[in-house]
């Protein structure tokens, strides 16, 4: 296939994947990936432990039934995943069988439409990722492309059209058992409670296959920016388009609002505009808000980690300040990776609420009255205190990572 690939194959199209697919290799590796996912286990209630038991056994059925013919999905479980601003997000769990047979069917495709992929996707693509979306729009932003059109897809995942989908697909694949794979999971029915219905349009969220196939079905909107001129940074259905005039994102977003339509997807009316970068309102992308010639962290995301803080510091925690510490450094260390390129404002802003939050256990613990506001806990509890106590610091690491650079 490696070889395939730098060649060409004839026509561009592949005939013969099935038995790659079915391959014990290929079943082992997407076994292993599915084990190091976790993840529920499906509407069959197999976990991903009980699978691992008798993997040789499983793994063995899985290639016999994909080489008979006689593999057949089974529905996916749905569930509702809290959101940050009270909502909820609905998320697919396919059985474990299903989850292996969906990774060995991508580790198969992928390099496929990978070969064809263009560089401004970055979303679910091997070796690529947000940090190397957020530098490329930063990249843009200092050669001058300060005009921004962002642009939200309305629901994508959930209202891609089958039958155009399969279409881009079939145009690099012929194999039959392999489209009938993927036709079997776009319609494989969705269980909720009592509820069960078959789906119509779009791909599962929670299901492996799916980033793959939301790639395939935007790549030719990668092509048509990129045939345009114009510099689009794509993070699966999260795009923006940098231009350096208004007038000429407002041709992007034309040209945006055209391509969309025909296509069967709808743009989020109050989420996509024309801006400008370098004055107050600014953009959102991938967690950063880029306003005024910095880059900030946005209010949602700000929102979750200070959350996920109150979660491990409540007052009634009745744990060790070692253990407490322990339990939010993690955190904050993995939100820092993230976020280090933000305003420096914000890391003080949050150093300064865990220790507030951590004072108020500590002063709980000693049975003191109040929230522990008040200057003495300071003087009894000074930053130095925590500092000895191990707790991770994010403007600490910002002045090092800055002293670093």
């Amino acid at each position: 296939m490696v070889s395939a690939l730098e060649n060409g194959v004839k026509g561009g199209r592949w005939y013969s994947l099935m038995d790659k697919v079915y391959a014990p290799a290929t079943l082992e590796a997407a076994w292993e990936k599915v084990w190091a996912n976790a993840g529920a286990a499906g509407v069959d209630r197999q976990s991903v432990e009980r699978f691992k038991t008798n993997e040789d056994l499983y793994l063995a059925e899985l290639g016999a039934a994909l080489r008979t013919g006689t593999y057949r999905a089974q529905p996916v479980r749905r569930v509702d995943i809290p959101k940050g601003d009270g909502r909820t997000r609905p998320l697919g769990i396919p059985t474990v069988k299903d989850r292996i047979v969906q990774t060995a069917v991508k580790l198969v495709l992928e390099p496929i439409f990978e070969a064809t992929f263009r560089p401004a996707s970055y979303g679910f693509r091997p070796g690529r990722g947000c940090r190397d979306a957020l530098l490329e729009v930063a990249q843009l932003i200092a050669d001058g492309h300060t005009f921004v059109v962002d642009a939200d897809f309305a629901s994508y995942f959930d209202t891609i059209p089958h039958e155009r989908l399969m279409q881009r697909v079939e145009a690099r694949i012929s194999d039959g058992r392999v489209l009938d794979l993927l036709r079997d999971w776009l319609n494989q029915d969705i269980l909720k409670d009592a509820e069960r219905w078959t789906p119509t349009q779009g791909t599962p969220q929670g299901a492996v296959i799916s980033p793959l196939l939301a790639n395939i079905y935007l790549h030719p909107l990668d092509e048509l920016m990129a045939a345009r001129g114009y510099r689009m940074v794509r993070y699966a259905d999260d795009f923006v388009v940098l231009c350096k005039s208004r007038e000429e994102a407002a041709a992007a977003l034309a040209e945006i609002r055209a391509w969309v339509t025909e296509n069967g997807l709808r743009l989020h009316p109050d989420k996509t505009h024309v801006g400008d970068c370098r004055i107050p309102g600014g953009f959102e992308f991938l967690g950063y808000r880029f306003e005024a010639g910095r880059r900030w962290v946005r209010k949602k995301s700000l929102t979750r980690l200070k959350d996920r803080i109150r979660e491990r510091t409540r007052r009634t925690r009745g744990e060790s300040l070692e253990r407490i510490v322990a339990s939010i450094n993690p955190v904050l260390r993995g939100w820092f990776a993230y976020f280090k390129h933000a305003h420096p404002y914000t890391f003080d802003l949050i150093d300064k609420l865990v220790r507030r939050r951590l004072r108020a256990i500590l002063r709980k613990q000693e049975k003191r009255p109040g929230f522990g506001r008040c200057r003495a806990d300071h003087q009894r509890w000074p930053n130095t205190f925590f500092a000895q106590a191990g707790l991770f610091a994010l403007h600490t690491a910002w002045l090092a990572a800055r002293h670093s650079r």
